[in-house]
């Protein structure tokens, strides 16, 4: 029988990235519509300042998830390209450090932000009557927060083994949990924000478990020992180097959405902070084919880098542009022409589905060329390189987006907020294609 990771580097690579990508996008898809139910879930049953709310909570407790994440990138990196090498014993140890790094961290940090949140509410956003329900919200998911550091984790490992499926499976089971308790806390026992925290956090357990069982059935190929637990210092060192790419993109996101908050709360209130929550949550959604192919995309890259095979290196970052491109263009066309309709469906209130479509048009303007940027950052992640990584991951947002955010609403008012979304995009993909172009030829013209 062969292993799922060696299919990686043998199967057409047109055919493989799609049967990668689809799993991925599917989950994505589960997850946001997850996200994107949940926040209309909140906005007709509880009110449009309790959408407020959540995205005030959700920079914080998606911060310290992100560390599971950034852990869990940095690892199947190392994982995947390890397997192309067929070093077990480098995967499996890799696997072990990366669990005892996951919880070490999350755990601290859980402490940290419960202990600290009279502070850390307001300065996300949480002011004046958003503050009463975002810490019902945020103390709550708090808990959850280590659980989910681990599925984080633990999901980008079952991806670069060439598991797609089981990866989808890991996101799509609590996705439908936290529906059917949202239906169940929020709408039947009348608990408002309270069952709106407490099904995100069940959900996060129900992940963990699905994800556990995976792993204690051997239907993975990572065997751990005990000794695998135990930290080894260069494995360590590298997995904190490459996950600090991905920590580093969600650390500059959550800082962006405090500095978006603030100037929009300054600017007009809850109701800017309400249109905003809608528009991050279209953001996760409507893309999720697009972060599908970057996520099937990875494993393929850094088995084929770890193997040598420079020519399929090369037309896996050709397609996965290609593909991302034309699937971004027709997300752009829908957003475009349905913004009144899709508004209307987060909730009744007229302020904010006034301001709101035009907003969402002027975000989603550049959505076309954002396959190039995050294919980009993701090749140099996948195969090892960790600072060019990280520069290309903070273009974007940290280099222009806040900058920009902090500028042009003093001559624009909220237009300019929304206006540095499509201007940072389109100078980071630049960037990017110029940087990515340059040491890709070179890549495979040998050095």
């Amino acid at each position: 029988m062969i292993k799922n990771s060696f299919s990686l580097g043998i199967e057409p690579i047109g055919k493989l990235l799609i049967k990668q990508a689809l799993p991925a996008s599917m989950g994505i898809l589960v997850m946001s519509l997850n996200i994107l139910i949940d926040t209309i879930f909140v906005g007709q049953w509880i009110g449009a300042d309790a959408i407020a709310a959540i995205n005030v909570v959700l920079p914080i407790s998606f911060f310290i998830a992100a560390l599971g994440m950034s852990i869990g990138m940095g690892g199947g990196s190392i994982i995947s390209r390890a397997l192309g090498k067929n070093d077990r014993a480098k995967s499996n140890k890799t696997f072990g450090n990366q669990i005892s790094l996951t919880l070490l961290s999350t755990i601290t940090f859980m402490i940290l932000g419960l202990t600290f949140k009279e502070y850390l509410i307001p300065l996300f956003g949480g002011k004046g009557v958003l503050f009463e329900p975002a810490q019902i919200y945020y103390t709550i998911v708090l808990y959850g927060v280590p659980v989910l550091g681990f599925c984080m984790m633990s999901n980008n490992i079952i991806r670069a083994e060439g598991k797609p499926k089981n990866a989808m499976y890991a996101m799509i089971i609590p996705s439908i949990t936290n529906l059917f308790l949202d239906y169940l806390l929020i709408y039947e026992f009348q608990l408002g924000m309270y069952g709106a925290a407490w099904a995100t956090t069940i959900s996060y357990v129900v992940c963990a478990l699905y994800i556990a069982i995976y792993f204690l059935t051997k239907k993975s190929e990572l065997l751990l020992k005990i000794s695998d637990l135990f930290f080894q210092y260069d494995l360590v060192k590298e997995i904190g180097l490459l996950g600090f790419v991905t920590l580093a993109r969600q650390a500059v996101i959550s800082f962006s959405i405090l500095i978006i908050n603030n100037v929009l709360f300054s600017l007009g209130g809850e109701s800017l902070i309400a249109s905003y929550a809608i528009i991050s949550r279209m953001l996760m959604f409507a893309l999720f084919p697009v972060l599908g192919i970057t996520q099937g995309f990875v494993p393929i890259a850094g088995y084929n880098f770890g193997a040598n095979k420079r020519t399929r290196v090369y037309e896996v970052v050709k397609k996965a542009i290609i593909y991302s491109t034309i699937l971004a263009s027709i997300i752009f066309i829908f957003i475009f022409y349905f913004s009144d309709e899709i508004v209307r469906v987060f909730t009744d209130d007229k302020v904010v589905i006034n301001q709101t479509p035009s907003a969402l048009r002027l975000v989603f303007l550049t959505t076309p060329i954002i396959g190039i940027q995050l294919i980009g950052s993701a090749y140099f992640q996948s195969i090892g390189k960790a600072f060019p990584a990280l520069l290309l991951t903070l273009t974007r947002q940290g280099f222009f987006l806040i900058p920009l955010v902090l500028i042009l609403p003093i001559f624009f008012g909220s237009t300019g907020v929304w206006i540095s979304f499509p201007i940072a995009e389109f100078i980071a993909t630049i960037v990017t294609f110029i940087y990515l172009r340059k040491k890709l030829l070179k890549y495979i013209n040998y050095d």
